[in-house]
C-alpha cells in the first residue's frame, strides 16, 4: 500500500463536533476518484485535538466507507500509553497500516524515539509508516535514525517533509536516505509543493494533502510519476503553485483546506477544531478563484 497516491483527508470538526456527513462527503470523492491509499487523521485531519473515542469511531467510520482502498491511521500521541491504546483501536476497526509521529511535550531525544517505533512495532501485526513532521512535532530525525527505525520488523515507509529544490539536490537527498533503509522500506515525500521534485527524485509514495480533497488532480501527478514522466510530473506540480502558494500564506495546509471543502459545499465553512478558526470571508473568496482557476477536482 506504501506508492502512489495516498490521500490525507480534512477531518471536518464544527461548532458542534464531529461532521459525520462532511467526512462521508471528502471520503466519497476520494472512493470515486480511485485513489491507492487513504491517511485518516493525520495532521490536516487533526488527530491532536480528537479524543481517543472520537479517533476511533472515526477510523471505523472511514474504514466503512473506504471499503477495499488500504487505510493507514495515524496513532500519535504524547505517552507511549497512549499511542498503545489507539493503535489497538486501529487494528480493531480494520487499518492497513499504522502512521506514527513522534508527538512530546518534552525534548526527545533520538533513542526514545526508537524506543517509542520499537515498542509499537512489537505491539502492533500491521505496517507502520515512520511520520517525519518536524513543523508539528518539533522533532528533527537525522537519515541514520530513520534507517535505525526501518530495521525493526512491520517498519515499511517513511514519510519525508520535503527535498531540497534543485532536482540534483533532491535525488541526492533522496538517494542518501536510501542508502540507510532496507530495500522492503518506501520513501514518500509529503508537503504538498515538493511532491513533483520528491516523486522526480524517486520517492515511491505521495502523501498528499491535496489529494485528500482534489484527487483527480493529485491521481494525475502520481500517475505520470508511475510512467517515469518526469517533465509531466514536474508541469503538473508547477501548475498547482497557486495552492502550494495559499498553503503558505495561511501558516500551512489545514485552514486552506478546511476553506476549500467549505466552498465545494462538502462540509460547514466552519470546520476546524479550536482554538483554530476559519480565514476571512475575503481569503475564502481567493481560495474559492484558485479552485476554479486551476480546475481542481
Amino acid at each position: 500500500m506504501f506508492t502512489g497516491l495516498s490521500a490525507f483527508p480534512l477531518t471536518p470538526v464544527t461548532p458542534s463536533g464531529f461532521d459525520q456527513t462532511g467526512f462521508i462527503n471528502i471520503l466519497t470523492r476520494l472512493t470515486a476518484a480511485g485513489v491507492d491509499s487513504v491517511g485518516i487523521m493525520g495532521s490536516t485531519g487533526s488527530y491532536a485535538y480528537l479524543t481517543r473515542e472520537q479517533r476511533k469511531h472515526i477510523a471505523s467510520l472511514a474504514k466503512e466507507h473506504v471499503g477495499e482502498i488500504p487505510m493507514m491511521v495515524c496513532v500519535g500521541a504524547i505517552s507511549t500509553d497512549e499511542v498503545l491504546r489507539l493503535t489497538d483501536d486501529a487494528q480493531k476497526v480494520g487499518a492497513s497500516a499504522l502512521l506514527l509521529p513522534p508527538v512530546s511535550y518534552q525534548k526527545l531525544n533520538d533513542d526514545e524515539v526508537f524506543g517509542l517505533f520499537e515498542t509499537v512495532a512489537q505491539h502492533t501485526s500491521v505496517p507502520v509508516c515512520i511520520y517525519d513532521n518536524p513543523g508539528t512535532t518539533h522533532f528533527e530525525f537525522s537519515d541514520e535514525l530513520h534507517g535505525r527505525i526501518a530495521t525493526l520488523p512491520g517498519i515499511q515507509s517513511v514519510k519525508i517533509p520535503g527535498v531540497p529544490v534543485h532536482p540534483e539536490a533532491a535525488l541526492a537527498r533522496v538517494n542518501h536516505l536510501r542508502e540507510k533503509l532496507p530495500a522492503n522500506v518506501t520513501i514518500g515525500i509529503s508537503g504538498d509543493a515538493f511532491a513533483g521534485l520528491g516523486l522526480n527524485a524517486g520517492c515511491e509514495v505521495w502523501y498528499s494533502v491535496c489529494g485528500g480533497l482534489f484527487p483527480k488532480t493529485a491521481k494525475e501527478i502520481t500517475t505520470a510519476a508511475c510512467r517515469g514522466d518526469h517533465g509531466l510530473v514536474t508541469h503538473l506540480t508547477e501548475r498547482l503553485t497557486p495552492l502550494w502558494r495559499l498553503f503558505q500564506k495561511h501558516g500551512g495546509s489545514i485552514r486552506v483546506m478546511a476553506a476549500a471543502a467549505g466552498v465545494l459545499g462538502l462540509t460547514d465553512g466552519d470546520c476546524l477544531p479550536r482554538p483554530i478558526h476559519p480565514i476571512s470571508a475575503e481569503h475564502v473568496a481567493e481560495i474559492s478563484t484558485v479552485i476554479n482557476s486551476l480546475g481542481l477536482e
